[in-house]
């Protein structure tokens, strides 16, 4: 374990310390965008805008590994919500979310295969 590890949330531990990391998208919250059992490739970056589709966790959950899409940032973190707005396990439940980089492409199924947006 290295001193950065100390500071990481499991979530972020997670990932890996690659670039480009492939996420397994589970459950409803981003349906339209993505759907359950979408695969996606994940830059790990900091340079977020309001509006990109990211990957992150809640203080609240600091266990749980989340994709929403990015609104504002708030209070040292980003304000996250879910695109299905019937699901409401995002920002307006748990505050503002630590972000580890933005959702780029889905590679999975290859029907939905395509830019993230």
């Amino acid at each position: 374990m290295t001193p950065a590890d100390d500071v990481q949330t499991p979530a972020e531990r997670s990932l890996g310390r690659g670039r480009l990391i492939h996420i397994l998208v589970s459950g409803p919250s981003m349906v339209p965008t993505l759907r359950h059992d979408d695969h996606v490739v994940v830059h790990r970056t900091r340079r977020i805008r309001p509006g990109d589709v990211v990957v992150g966790s809640f203080p609240a959950r600091p266990d749980l590994l989340v994709v929403k899409r990015a609104v504002r940032r708030e209070g040292g973190g980003w304000w996250l919500v879910s695109d299905n707005e019937a699901v409401t396990d995002d920002s307006r439940r748990y505050g503002p979310a630590e972000v580890y980089g933005r959702v780029v492409v889905r590679c999975w199924p290859p029907r939905r295969v395509g830019i993230v947006q």
